[in-house]
């Protein structure tokens, strides 16, 4: 393709007007869609143009299609699901990874976008108390980071049973068995569809969603043959973690493979308010999570982190004459996740923070704290939300951080509501990446609504939460 760059220029001035007319709206504007797909899908279905349309009339065509259809899901009055907001140096690294057109699989064709992975990734392992020897990969989210987990104990086991996946395929395979907790993310069970492990051996919980040991010990002592466990840190419904430490130890004693999905949770890590929750973290196996959550970046950007590099490379590297590999370093990005091409996700993390209780690490790695925030509330809501939270676990409350947006003179606001300062990374280099000291943002706290046993009854796996 070749094109003159002032061809791009009218378009982008279009869509970043289009942009900046959206985030100013926010703060104001209903937060649902005002109609529905079906209504707008008879805008969208006109026929084919037979001619080719000015650039900018298709952003402003789509712009104008689009809007009523869009949710405010980065607006501080959004509460549903776990979804997170987006940073400004996030939002604008995005926009470069668009302008870039990187495909990010190989170091020896993209070496900017694999050295800026290689650093945040390296930050990550940092933060979260990780073993530094381990292999980070960037997903699409905390469902494909958990399918890179998972995918890679599948293949240790198998292999440590004698059965190679590569080679001889699952058919005949020894059967492996996945212990999950009884109120596991439904997502646990989708990917183990995918893997082709069938349906997982449920492990009673408390009141909590927190997986018992002893019952774990006893459904291990139970079985035989290669085996994973697969534990949460942060329970969707309480904010509960499973008792990371003390179950790791009792399915290494077995030789089963550890996941940890911290879609996330996983971030209390870097708290030292909360990491507690999360003793023993680092003795798993793998761990994933998400970056659009917590770090509030675009989607999609999810983590998989592996401890043990060759298993992960070994399960999804592909090696021909046209792949340039990196066999002796750090590993190309493609080794790491289910994609050849892909976007550079991790220039996105430009931006990123965490919200009030995780807490905050400048360049010195001290630890940060917010001013509190408020917002207006009627008595009514205090008098729900006090018994909602009655008997809740000390498990990571707040979900997720609230965008704040400019004034034009410099402040910000969040609909006439007073800012917090939002708690960020931060580090040098990686694109735009960690690095955005000071995030002008909310860091309120959102607690979460009670009990709610909508996720996982009877050992089956509901919806109940967006990822």
């Amino acid at each position: 393709m070749s094109a003159d760059p002032d061809d791009y220029r009218q378009a982008l001035e279009r869509a970043k007007a289009h942009a900046l007319d959206w985030l100013s709206s926010l703060p104001t504007r209903p937060v649902g869609p005002r109609v529905d797909a079906d209504t707008l899908a008879a805008g969208f279905a006109a026929p084919l143009p037979l001619q080719p349309t000015d650039p900018a009339e298709v952003i402003d065509e789509l712009a104008r299609l689009a809007e009523p259809g869009l949710m405010a899901m980065t607006s501080g009055r959004f509460f549903g699901w776990v979804i997170g907001g987006t940073l400004p140096a996030a939002l604008a690294a995005d926009w470069l990874v668009s302008a870039w057109d990187q495909n990010a699989g190989m170091r020896f064709a993209t070496p900017a976008t694999a050295a800026a992975e290689e650093a945040a990734g390296g930050w990550i392992l940092d933060l979260l108390g990780l073993p530094d020897g381990a292999d980070v990969g960037f997903t699409t989210g905390a469902t494909m980071a958990n399918f890179v987990g998972l995918a890679a104990g599948r293949d240790h086991v198998l292999g440590g049973a004698g059965w190679d996946v590569a080679i001889a395929g699952l058919a005949g395979a020894p059967r492996v068995a996945v212990y999950v907790g009884d109120e596991r993310h439904a997502v646990i069970d989708l990917v183990l569809r995918y893997l082709g492990l069938g349906a997982p051996i449920v492990v009673p919980a408390d009141d909590q969603g927190r997986m018992l040991p002893e019952a774990l010990a006893a459904a291990l002592n139970q079985g035989t043959g290669p085996a994973i466990v697969c534990l949460q840190a942060g329970n969707v419904h309480s904010g509960a973690f499973d008792p990371v430490g003390e179950l790791t130890d009792l399915a290494h004693q077995h030789g089963a493979w550890v996941h940890v999905d911290g879609a996330f949770g996983l971030w209390a890590a870097v708290s030292p308010r909360y990491r507690e929750q999360l003793a023993g973290l680092d003795t798993a196996d793998s761990w994933a999570t998400d970056a659009h959550k917590t770090l509030q970046v675009p989607y999609d950007c999810g983590m998989a982190i592996v401890a043990r590099p060759a298993e992960l490379r070994s399960t999804f590297g592909v090696h021909t004459s046209y792949l340039f590999a990196d066999e002796t370093g750090p590993g190309d990005p493609y080794e790491k996740v289910p994609e050849l091409s892909r976007r550079a996700r991790c220039s996105g993390l430009g931006g990123s923070a965490l919200p009030g209780p995780i807490g905050h690490r400048d360049a010195g790695g001290a630890a940060g704290r917010s001013r509190p925030g408020h917002r207006r509330r009627t008595g009514s809501h205090h008098r729900r939300r006090g018994a909602q939270r009655r008997g809740l676990h000390p498990g990571l409350r707040q979900l997720r951080r609230r965008r704040a947006h400019p004034t034009g003179d410099g402040r910000t606001t969040q609909g006439g509501n007073r800012l917090d300062v939002g708690f960020v990374l931060a580090g040098p280099g990686c694109a735009a990446g960690l690095r955005e000291q000071l995030v002008d943002g909310c860091g309120r706290r959102r607690r979460i609504r009670g009990r709610r046993r909508t996720g996982l009854r009877g050992g089956r796996a509901q919806p109940s939460d967006g990822i």
